[in-house]
């Protein structure tokens, strides 16, 4: 199976503190993910709950042509106003790792991404991922980029 590797960064002009209140929260990912993909957290007992490690968190999710599909991540790893990584137990994807990175800076905060995901089905997989599944995760991540300015300002 092919993995494929994407990076994001954003700047956001707020401390630290705030920066990880809000992307900790398991129910603000449904705030910054594109409505058409009617992402919503199932997971119970979520309100005001925090990332931590060994963290299941349960969705349903629209990634392609409105199919709703279960994914279940997994908190594997958690430092507080540092980073947290998810990782995929159960969805769309053969394999899903993603880092989440938080450093202050003159005037906000350094958000970096960095994504490793696989498709699997071999060169079928290969051909998905070339025609729509890379094109999807970057439509996200943009739309993500945006809704963040919109909610904390442009840095």
């Amino acid at each position: 199976m092919k993995t494929y590797r994407i990076e994001f960064t954003q700047k956001v002009p707020v401390d630290l503190d705030t920066a990880w209140d809000f992307f900790s929260s398991p129910l603000n990912l449904s705030e910054i993910t594109p409505k058409d993909m009617t992402f919503e957290v199932t997971s119970p007992n979520m309100k005001g709950a925090k990332m931590y490690p060994g963290m299941i968190i349960t969705y349903k999710v629209s990634p392609l042509l409105g199919i709703k599909l279960n994914w279940v991540t997994e908190i594997t790893h958690a430092r507080d106003k540092e980073y947290f990584i998810d990782e995929q137990r159960f969805g769309p994807f053969a394999f899903w790792h993603h880092n989440h990175h938080f450093e202050a800076i003159d005037g906000g905060v350094l958000m970096h991404d960095t994504l490793h995901y696989g498709i699997g089905f071999g060169p079928i997989g290969s051909i998905a991922n070339s025609i729509m599944v890379s094109k999807k995760i970057n439509e996200i991540f943009n739309f993500r980029y945006k809704k963040v300015e919109e909610l904390f300002g442009k840095f």
